[in-house]
């Protein structure tokens, strides 16, 4: 679409349709098809997770690896061409698992992700279709209602009261009005009235829209590509960074180090490198990436059994480490489907008039389906005849009214609905009983205690008034001034059964719930004290507006309860949260919770959320009920646990091992393994480790949320590496003594000891337990089983003679057995002292 010389603001829509060629009913399925290959799919990044090639090459994107390969392709043409092709054997079957696991977690994510996807109303075929946002081409005719994200840049055909929040390209917090026009070519981007965004959404209203741009050619795609815009890094990404961090010092040290020494040694400069490489491959858990993705694949799938379908797998971890979960009242706490109570006048005596007004409002308003219209309109029906619908001013979250404009006999009135204090401040009188009118400062007491009152029985409060506008058939904001108070909707929308029990179990996984909602006071004080939730300390929105960045850190942690509060009050008090170290997740639906969704570290959203809701969610609930987020986070809980396993396993094992070949081979006179022997060594213990997202955990591990702790980890490494280092020095003197001069056999028995000893340590330090009173999963054990049968009967087969390897006596291997045995009692001792010393 760059070839039209002036921006598509600037035509008709007929013209638009035109040199589009398209019509106002649509594309047929064949059209879009070709226009699909044609302008690609409508992705601002298309995704790479299921990108064969990518996966495979991410694989080797290892530095280490990468050097390994480099000096295995000297040495081919340099020195031992059969020694090479072995290593570069070993790192390709290494590459090749990764590779395997990753990939088919990548297609389970993919189809859990599917299951929860963004679609659009589209003419197709001359009917209305729904389709993914990827596959809208220029030339659809797409249909937009309030809570939808717009999914590509268009140009307005047709609309009714159609409010956009464009916040995202703009930084206009308010929504913008939209309407059909033909604009000025230069018209800034937010005057454009008769043009719709790509990613923002529809505050209220309805419309026809063209589709224009698609994809990259979108305002919002330019600006992603000029500025590759990242997220935020999650909690979980952060822990997984500063890991590797130190890993990559420990590495690089290892290796200069034990360079340096081999080559003062006089060693062959070529089998000092790449001895030294091996030992850093050995060191580096670079299937940490593979695993991880495997185990946060297993976990999603586990949550999808559950209800619960993970959008970004990082949030799984986030879940797990979850220690606060802010939510909305309505639907969340509470059973979500409103009733009408009463409709009273200013008296507090019920009143047909103050009904059937607000049924009008409620049945003309054509802006967001909301529960409180439903409950309006079921509560009674009204005989509309001689009723006519003129115009209306849909509902924002700023004004927090929603006015239409009706006639009837001639006689032109404005019913205005909202929150009672929204619908006072433009009425300057009110109805009494017997019909009359009397300034509002005379009633206003009396209405307030009206309010309270019924507040006070945990019922919601709307305000109605009306106005008389003549002969005038059309309305805006401004029109909602001098009005005249009516009465009160009071609605009621009891806690769920299962609530409080619900937010018990909450509590004992260690997660405290925050009610943030824009009710009142004193009605969600009284839904607090149902279900057992603190209200000793309530802070309201005009409160939070009053309260400095600095005041709220303070006291946030400590408010179990805001109310009144609007949609950026909620990200404000999100991200105060964040900044006190909590790990945050914040439950909406709405339009209004968009942007608190975004704000916290875990956005879970509803499947029957509006679009920009579910789009904004991490992770999404086939069912409205915390119930079903429990067990999420208890998956959450078990997939960050069997991550951090392969994390204690690979790094305390693999560090102890390689620490002690790094010792011993300054003072033997031959490298004590060769580095095709170490790669070997890596490949068959990361067997076993590979089955971790299977692995069973232990219930102490879900009751309380756990984050990424490097120093910790770093006191596992060197606790356990030291232990495992002790033994294989042990090992390295019963190996000199039984075979002197006998460099292959030495070789083989380090071999053996290594491999069974990695193995079988992988069941102590799974748990915090003594490894009989855990059962591993099954996979584990039959992994772990495999693992040690294959190095035993290793030096027996003809590959043996390819690696250097010789078989050993009965009586070595006994021998050998014996101190793996006295290495997994230690450990195991260790490990009841270790964990009774480091919490």
């Amino acid at each position: 679409m760059n070839n039209h010389t002036l921006p598509f603001w600037s035509f008709k829509t007929s013209e638009m349709l035109q040199k589009l060629e398209a019509t106002s009913k649509g594309l047929t399925s064949e059209q879009a098809q070709r226009r699909l290959s044609l302008y690609g799919a409508n992705l601002l990044k298309p995704s790479k997770r299921s990108d064969s090639l990518t996966i495979l090459l991410g694989q080797f994107r290892s530095p280490i690896i990468l050097i390994l390969l480099f000096a295995a392709g000297l040495s081919f043409f340099l020195h031992d061409p059969a020694d090479a092709l072995i290593i570069f054997i070993i790192v390709l079957i290494s590459g090749l698992l990764g590779f395997w696991q990753e990939k088919g977690a990548a297609n389970v994510f993919e189809k859990l992700v599917a299951t929860v996807q963004i679609k659009s109303t589209v003419f197709r075929d001359g009917k209305e279709t729904e389709v993914p946002v990827g596959g809208i081409v220029p030339g659809d005719i797409v249909v937009i209602n309030a809570g939808d994200i717009i999914p590509a840049d268009c140009l307005i055909l047709e609309s009714r009261d159609l409010f956009v929040n464009e916040a995202t390209l703009t930084g206009e917090t308010f929504p913008v009005e939209k309407d059909v026009k033909v604009l000025e070519a230069g018209t800034p981007l937010g005057q454009r009235v008769n043009s719709l965004w790509m990613g923002t959404n529809v505050v209220s209203g309805s419309a026809n829209v063209l589709v224009v741009h698609t994809g990259k050619e979108t305002e919002f795609g330019e600006i992603s590509e000029r500025l590759k815009l990242r997220p935020d890094e999650t909690e979980f990404e952060k822990g997984v960074m500063r890991f590797g961090y130190f890993l990559m010092e420990v590495t690089l040290l290892m290796v200069i180090s034990i360079f340096a020494i081999n080559v003062y040694l006089a060693r062959p400069i070529l089998d000092s490198f790449l001895f030294s490489l091996a030992l850093a491959v050995g060191l580096t858990p670079q299937l940490l990436p593979a695993i991880i993705s495997v185990n946060l694949s297993h976990g999603a799938k586990r949550m999808a059994h559950r209800k619960v379908i993970v959008k970004k797998l990082s949030s799984i971890e986030n879940l797990g480490s979850m220690n606060l979960l802010c939510c909305d009242k309505t639907g969340t706490l509470t059973s979500g489907v409103l009733k009408v109570h009463s409709a009273c006048d200013i008296a507090g005596h019920e009143s047909d008039k103050v009904l059937l007004y607000a049924y009008l409002n409620a049945y003309y308003q054509t802006g967001f389906d909301n529960p409180i219209d439903q409950a309006i309109i079921a509560a009674r029906q009204f005989d509309l005849a001689g009723y006519q619908k003129l115009d209306e001013v849909p509902y924002d979250f700023i004004r927090k009214r929603l006015s239409v404009l009706f006639t009837k006999d001639g006689t032109h009135h404005m019913v205005t609905k909202g929150a009672l204090g929204n619908i006072l401040e433009v009425c300057s009188s009110a109805e009494v009983v017997d019909g009359s009118i009397v300034e509002i400062s005379e009633v206003r007491s009396e209405l307030q205690q009206k309010f309270e009152q019924f507040s006070n029985k945990g019922l919601r409060t709307l305000g109605l008034a009306y106005r008389n506008l003549g002969s005038e058939s059309v309305i805006s904001k401004d029109s909602e001034a001098e009005m005249t108070f009516l009465g009160f909707i009071f609605l009621f929308d009891p806690p769920k059964p299962n609530i409080t029990e619900t937010i018990k179990s909450m509590e004992q996984l260690g997660v405290e719930l925050k009610l943030i909602t824009g009710d009142n006071k004193l009605v969600a004080g009284n839904v607090g004290q149902q279900i057992g939730l603190s209200s000793s300390k309530i802070v309201t929105g005009t409160e939070l507006r009053q309260m400095s960045d600095e005041a709220l850190l303070k006291q946030v942690n400590s408010v179990n309860i805001f109310v009144e509060v609007d949609p950026n009050q909620k990200e404000r008090i999100i991200l105060a949260l964040r900044k006190n170290g909590n790990v945050v997740g914040y439950i909406g639906d709405g339009i209004n919770d968009a942007s608190a969704l975004h704000a916290a570290d875990v956005g879970i959203s509803v499947d029957s959320a509006v679009d920009v809701a579910k789009e904004a969610a991490d992770i999404v609930l086939l069912e409205k009920d915390l119930g079903v987020l429990v067990e999420g986070v208890k998956e959450g809980r078990v997939t960050f646990a069997n991550t951090l396993k392969y994390v204690f396993m690979a790094t305390s094992a693999n560090f102890g091992n390689m620490f002690s070949m790094a010792g011993i081979s300054v003072f033997l006179p031959f490298l004590p393994l060769l580095p095709k022997q170490i790669l070997l060594i890596n490949l068959l213990t990361d067997l076993p480790e590979m089955t971790i997202a299977t692995d069973s955990v232990d219930i102490e591990m879900v009751k309380f949320p756990r984050r990424w702790d490097v120093a910790f980890i770093r006191k596992f490494m060197l606790t356990f590496g030291f232990v495992s280092s002790v033994f294989d020095y042990l090992t390295f003197g019963v190996l000199l003594l039984l075979l002197p001069g006998m460099t292959d056999q030495f070789r083989t028995g380090w071999f053996l000891e290594s491999v069974i000893s990695a193995s079988l340590i992988v069941l102590v330090i799974r748990s915090r337990k003594p490894f009989f009173k855990s059962k591993p999963g099954k996979y584990l054990s039959i992994a772990t089983l495999l693992t040690i049968v294959t190095a035993l009967l290793f030096p027996i087969t003809p590959l043996a003679g390819l690696f250097n390897f010789e078989p050993l006596s009965f009586s070595t291997i006994f021998i050998l057995g014996i101190v793996v045995f006295l290495y997994i009692v230690t450990a195991e001792v260790m490990k009841s002292f270790f964990y009774s010393r480091v919490k």
